[in-house]
């Protein structure tokens, strides 16, 4: 069949390779897709959240399943579009309602969906720009470090942990005031949990669920996870302290009650559960829900996954998970993120790129590239590549991937030397 992914960041890539690999797919299209992942499909110029352009292109190549990569397209309602579209109702689609996406698109509605099904998470309050009084009051009370979010979707940059009460009430205020638009229109001020983190990754179909590989992934831009929060620097699948006596924790205290809230509230939801997780103690807690893969996760996860991306998502569009069975890669991954100068802030694009040809060991998968006037490789975004590496053990593989990625030039390009340096 011919199936359309929308999105078009190393998450898209990591996932088109995959796609790309199976029996069943007869041709795969990206929208809008990046210079890398037009060696495994046609890239359309057309952005995820022009719903029109997307039914155009779906009626034209006649896509038997649309999946979708991002955040965004689906808290704004590409699903519900198609599916009240009499023209695009018959077509499978993989990923969440816009109410489903609610659990990644407001951080408020994700915690009261947790206290709902009693899933362990960190307490909180949340905060709008009417009660901000309240709020800095609030913050006079709360014992550092402190951990504001916005509600609403920040790229994944909207997540502000400060050691200072003083700080915290600058934040907060500087938050509601617009810092990151109307994302930040609500803020949550949540307890800070300490321990390590990692994701856990679930396909389902809305009744029965399978889980992908596990990774960690490293969100801060310097050495030590300091700095302003990024996108996402690196990441190690399978993160060796997650044993299965806290993957059985996870299941029964985390994925289960999620699966019933979901059934509970009649949410529709075929499509990916991403759940950043934090154990304390050896005890899960729910940081966040995304509502999609994560990135650079996926790079690593989607490296592991030996069972055929496409027919698992077909399972689950159509219902029928519960047959699917997962087969994963018994040698561990491991990504390291190649970013503009000056990423997470302001950053120059279109800087030539070259030595990836040079690359033997590791899998380069595009995040932020677009071809130029001259048809030459260039940077086009934030977060450029993701070098992705196979090794016996974690260590290994990062080798490998800092090998490939010293191979790599652009001009201001950079990445953290440290990525599992806590494991």
């Amino acid at each position: 069949m011919n199936v359309l992914l929308l999105g078009g960041g190393g998450r898209e890539h990591a996932m088109a390779w995959r796609l790309s690999q199976s029996p069943l797919c007869k041709q795969l299209f990206l929208a809008p897709g990046n210079a890398g992942t037009s060696e495994f499909g046609q890239n359309l110029a057309i952005n995820p959240l022009d719903f029109a352009a997307l039914k155009t292109a779906v009626l034209e190549h006649r896509i038997g399943l649309v999946i979708c990569g991002p955040e965004e397209p689906l808290v704004r309602g590409v699903q519900d579009f198609f599916r009240a579209d009499a023209d695009l109702r018959s077509v499978r689609f993989l990923g969440p309602s816009a109410e489903a996406a609610q659990l990644e698109g407001s951080k408020a509605y994700a915690k009261v969906f947790m206290e709902e099904q009693g899933i362990p998470t960190a307490g909180y309050r949340s905060f709008t720009a009417a009660t901000l009084e309240e709020g800095l009051e609030y913050l006079n009370h709360c014992q550092p470090p402190i951990v504001l979010k916005a509600d609403g979707l920040a790229a994944g940059k909207g997540v502000v942990i400060l050691n200072d009460a003083g700080e915290a009430r600058t934040e907060l205020q500087s938050m509601l005031e617009g810092k990151f638009g109307a994302a930040s229109a609500e803020v949550v001020v949540e307890e800070f949990l300490d321990g390590i983190e990692f994701s856990v990754f679930v396909l389902t179909d809305g009744e029965s669920y399978r889980l992908l590989p596990v990774a960690k992934d490293y969100k801060r831009i310097g050495v030590g996870d300091t700095g302003p929060n990024t996108g996402g620097m690196g990441s190690v699948s399978h993160p060796p302290f997650v044993d299965a006596d806290l993957m059985a924790k996870v299941e029964q205290r985390v994925i289960k009650p999620t699966l019933r809230g979901i059934q509970q509230r009649g949410l529709d939801y075929k499509g990916f559960i991403f759940i950043g997780l934090i154990a304390v103690d050896n005890d899960p807690y729910v940081i966040e829900y995304n509502c999609r893969m994560g990135d650079p996760e996926t790079q690593s996860v989607m490296a592991r996954l030996k069972t055929d991306f496409l027919q698992l998502c077909l399972q689950a569009a159509d219902g029928e998970l519960a047959a699917a069975t997962i087969e994963m890669d018994e040698r561990q991954a491991a990504t390291v993120v190649m970013v503009s100068g000056g990423y997470p802030g302001p950053y120059e694009q279109g800087k030539v790129i070259a030595g990836i040809e040079a690359v033997h060991d590791s899998m380069v998968f595009h995040a932020g590239t677009s071809r130029n006037a001259a048809g030459e490789l260039v940077s086009s975004g934030g977060r450029v590549l993701a070098i992705t590496s196979y090794g016996k053990d974690f260590r290994e593989a990062l080798q490998k991937s800092y090998a490939s990625a010293k191979k790599i030039h652009f001009e201001g390009g950079n990445y953290r030397g440290d990525i599992g340096f806590d494991l």
